[in-house]
């Protein structure tokens, strides 16, 4: 028998309290029904799955898709998520994986119970199954108009059997629940301030950590002197190896510490921000040498991308809990059980002895797939004997979390007569190979990723490599189209024969009202861009007005066409999108990361620049709902297209090509 009540189990994953019936991650999916899935006696169903809600709303198409295929209200659904005591094993929340990986395996696991259920009542009423249908939490007989919860007929006992793999589930065209814009679970709770992030916990005799940083990346601690950090009251000082920090009641105190050690530093000379263009190049794996000039009736340029970072609103942090020499961590990461992993090498103790638990986190796009803070608040709390409350400061989560890879790209192409192409060269240095083969027909093509040293610690953001190789594609596209005369939407329909590409793009152009009637006014530009991630196809359109007297930019108005399959939830992929856009014009225009000789010069938000209100264009996402084709992920795709359509109506509006992000961090200049 399994009692476990749901609110009981919602308690325990914010407490970290021991769970009845509990299981543990192994490194696979488990087939047993019983661990996705229970049923309570009261009718409740509680879901378990290793998924983060980090703001892309993962919980509410969970429940969505649970109560698509076993039929009761949303709120009897309670989503618990990301617990490695709770959920069964997950890779982690990233690559747009959560809509076509997620939300088929929970819609098997609500249909094999649906199933078991209709069993369990012809076998209870002794009836003809097929009288049978499930609705609204109970089984009906549709002769007689008997009815039955599901939890009376389970009586809360465990539903024995696995998960059926080959379960026929709900066409798109059939559904009822998803494919609707269901509000979001517990959205109450976000806005009205009662949800309890990682930073909000509090744990009985928790103290409060901090960690001493080195002077510069790659800086190696020599000689440390503790005494007048020591002789702070309440303070204690942790040191493991090359890892120092401090404890104190306060964590203006154990701030107070770390400014009293007295360390002294071993650096070396690094590649500064100067060089670091021609070091990704020089040091690229498999490097065909500097770019050549273009041949005759070839263009050819290079094009880069600066290193930028996550700014989530939420830093990173932890509490770490250690009793009876198990270890419980409270943290916002996108993968708990990668964490878990991280936190049992760094403190060599075995996996089984570690809990992961992820509250709802302020944001991650891709940041927050490695447990830094989880693992420095543990080692806090096992050298100070106590629960230990870590929180990054803003400069530290600027400085020492990683950044989206910088890159160096060079497109070459040659076009026939009838503006087709007829070659097509694309390589790309150290920022990745996500999106890099283009979706444009050409028989001759060359796209090669070349792996580089980098200077800066680098790792996932929301679209990988995609932001980078579209921006270069996409804006020799609208270079060749402009060297040949064509419009630059006609060039790129001229190229394109995948009718997904195509239909979100002309979708785009039609709402944008591309080439339509009407003289522009003076300063105003339009520029488009059109790709694909993900399994999603995106298309967008931008309008730019620059100021030739300040060279500011303002992006005036986006037009995005999304199409990514049958739509789950039409209002939360709007907010997606309309995400992506808001995100995607930081990196477009502004945001860099400075560095120099292993220090980031601007690591705060008043140095470092991100999308504010009044960046904010008018948006209008148009929705391409395609249901003969499979549910895919939305987070990372509509971010893409952004800074080229950006860039080329710049370049419409001022004739300066800009082959650089950030485009404007200073505004245009002219001459």
């Amino acid at each position: 028998m399994w009692l476990v009540d749901p609110r009981e189990l919602r308690a325990q994953a914010e407490t970290g309290g021991a769970v009845r019936g509990g299981r543990r991650g192994g490194g696979q999916r488990p087939r047993e029904l019983a661990a996705w899935l229970h049923l309570a006696a009261d009718g409740t169903v509680t879901v378990f799955s290793g998924k983060a809600e980090v703001g892309q709303n993962v919980r509410t198409m969970l429940t969505q898709a649970v109560a698509e295929e076993l039929p009761t209200a949303l709120t009897a659904i309670t989503i618990v998520l990301a617990d490695t005591s709770l959920v069964p094993w997950d890779g982690g929340t990233a690559g747009s994986r959560s809509t076509p990986d997620m939300v088929p395996q929970l819609r098997r696991v609500a249909a094999t119970a649906r199933e078991a259920l209709l069993d369990l009542a012809a076998k209870h009423w002794g009836v003809d199954r097929a009288a049978l249908t499930a609705a609204d939490g109970k089984i009906l007989h549709t002769t007689t108009r008997r009815s039955i919860g599901y939890g009376e007929l389970t009586k809360g006992e465990r539903l024995v059997l696995n998960v059926a793999e080959a379960m026929g589930l709900k066409p798109a065209t059939a559904w009822r629940v998803m494919g609707t814009s269901v509000p979001k679970v517990d959205g109450r709770r976000d806005v009205t301030g009662r949800h309890t992030y990682t930073t909000d916990l509090h744990r009985p005799g928790m103290l409060h950590g901090r960690v001493l940083r080195p002077i510069a990346f790659g800086a190696i601690l020599g000689a440390l002197d503790t005494a007048a950090a020591e002789a702070i009251p309440g303070v204690t000082v942790v040191r493991d190896g090359n890892f120092v920090g401090t404890t104190a009641p306060t964590e203006q105190v154990a701030a107070q510490a770390i400014t009293a050690l007295r360390a002294e530093w071993q650096t070396t000379p690094q590649v500064s921000e100067r060089d670091l263009f021609t070091h990704l190049r020089s040091t690229g794996r498999n490097a065909p040498g500097p770019m050549a000039s273009p041949a005759p009736g070839e263009l050819r340029h290079t094009y880069t991308v600066a290193y930028i970072a996550h700014a989530p609103l939420e830093p990173r942090a932890a509490v770490a809990e250690w009793k009876n020499d198990q270890l419980t961590v409270w943290t916002g990461t996108q993968r708990p059980f990668g964490v878990r992993s991280e936190l049992a090498a760094a403190l060599k103790i075995p996996e089984e002895r570690v809990r992961v638990i992820v509250p709802d986190t302020g944001s991650g796009y891709g940041g927050k797939h490695s447990g830094e803070a989880a693992v420095e608040a543990a080692r806090l709390a096992r050298g100070a004997g106590q629960p230990v409350k870590l929180v990054w400061t803003r400069e530290e989560e600027f400085t020492w979390a990683y950044f989206r890879p910088a890159g160096v790209i060079d497109v070459a192409s040659t076009v026939d007569g009838s503006g087709r192409l007829t070659r097509w060269e694309h390589r790309n240095y150290n920022s990745g190979n996500a999106t890099i083969r283009a979706l444009y027909e050409v028989a001759d093509r060359t796209e090669v990723y070349h792996a580089s040293q980098t200077p800066l610690k680098q790792g996932s953001y929301r679209g990988l490599a995609g932001t980078a190789n579209h921006f270069a594609r996409e804006t020799h596209i609208d270079e060749q189209a402009h060297a040949l005369q064509l419009d630059p939407l006609e060039f790129r329909l001229r190229n394109l024969r995948d009718p997904r590409a195509r239909a979100v793009l002309e979708a785009a152009a039609r709402q944008f009202g591309w080439g339509g009637p009407g003289a522009r006014a003076p300063g105003t530009g339009r520029g488009l861009a059109v790709g694909s991630d993900k399994g999603g196809y995106i298309a967008t359109c931008a309008e730019v007005a620059v100021d030739r007297a300040t060279g500011r930019v303002r992006v005036v108005r986006v037009v995005q066409a999304f199409e990514c399959g049958a739509v789950v939830n039409p209002g939360q992929l709007k907010n997606q999108v309309e995400g992506c856009v808001v995100q995607g014009i930081g990196g477009a225009l502004f945001e860099a990361v400075r560095f120099e000789q292993g220090r980031i010069l601007n690591p705060r938000f008043s140095q470092y620049r991100v999308p504010r209100f009044s960046d904010t264009p008018l948006i209008e996402v148009v929705l391409l709902d395609r249901q003969d084709l499979p549910s895919a992920g939305g987070g990372e795709a509509p971010l893409e297209c952004i800074a080229p359509a950006i860039g080329n109506a710049m370049f419409s509006a001022t004739s300066v090509r800009l082959r650089a992000l950030p485009l404007a961090p200073n505004g245009v200049r002219f001459g």
